[in-house]
């Protein structure tokens, strides 16, 4: 009695090659392989290995029923082929188009449903509109915008209602306006200030109740407003104030 051979994995009627319109010439031309570079596997790898050996192939699959597919081959197609897939059902499919849309295209993505999608056009965006995302229910977006706004325009976040965003603004803002957010709720945001503040304003913050605002004002206050603080009930203020004292007396 003689025993059938198996057939090979991935071949003929027995797995994904039959009925593959890529089987047999790409595989003969090793530009796929069964179980690893196979473009009709539902493996996110091995669609993507596939793809990278045939990017040409990638504008056939923007269409594919599955999300996966629609979103790799967005990766590998000619950017003026994805156009259409802004508003594809899927979020994951849109992030891969955010990414690589032209910046002239971007803003019909703007209202995008996803936050990861609206993270890439923020990232994109041309700071000129950038201003468009000021509002962004995401607070995520909010302190991106804060990160490429023109500085003109950061004065209309200083009252934003996160903290991570006016921290942002704190650290981008000019010397000169940051007695914007002087009196800031949070002291992390203050202490920003402090940094960056001009002498006079370094001044004022310290008198801040939390000793890192002061801590933090000590090396931007004209050394006059220091000695009072010399007994300070913090220790690292006090050495502050004692290590700037002994560089730069007092007038």
């Amino acid at each position: 009695m003689t025993s059938e051979r198996a057939p090979a994995a991935g071949i003929g009627r027995f797995g994904l090659c039959s009925g593959c319109s890529y089987y047999p010439d790409t595989l003969n031309a090793h530009r796929c392989t069964p179980g690893d570079a196979c473009i009709r596997a539902h493996s996110g790898r091995q669609i993507d290995r596939f793809l990278r050996q045939n990017p040409d192939e990638a504008a056939h699959f923007l269409d594919d029923l599955f999300w996966e597919r629609r979103a790799i081959a967005a990766r590998y197609a000619a950017v003026d082929a994805i156009y259409g897939l802004k508003t594809d059902p899927d979020e994951v499919v849109r992030r891969v188009v955010a990414t690589r849309l032209p910046v002239e295209q971007l803003a019909a993505m703007l209202g995008d449903a996803d936050r990861e999608v609206r993270l890439s056009v923020a990232a994109r965006l041309p700071p000129a509109q950038l201003n468009r995302l000021i509002d962004d229910p995401d607070y995520l977006i909010r302190a991106t915008v804060a990160r490429r706004l023109p500085h003109g325009q950061l004065a209309r976040l200083v009252r934003d209602p996160e903290r991570e965003v006016r921290k942002v603004v704190a650290g981008r803002l000019p010397p000169f306006a940051l007695h914007l957010l002087a009196a800031d709720p949070e002291p992390e945001v203050r202490a920003l200030v402090a940094e960056r503040a001009l002498p006079g304003l370094a001044a004022a913050l310290l008198q801040d109740p939390e000793w890192w605002v002061r801590l933090a004002a000590v090396g931007n206050a004209p050394t006059d407003f220091l000695p009072p603080l010399a007994d300070d009930p913090e220790p690292e203020v006090r050495d502050a104030v004692r290590a700037r004292l002994a560089e730069n007396p007092p007038a």
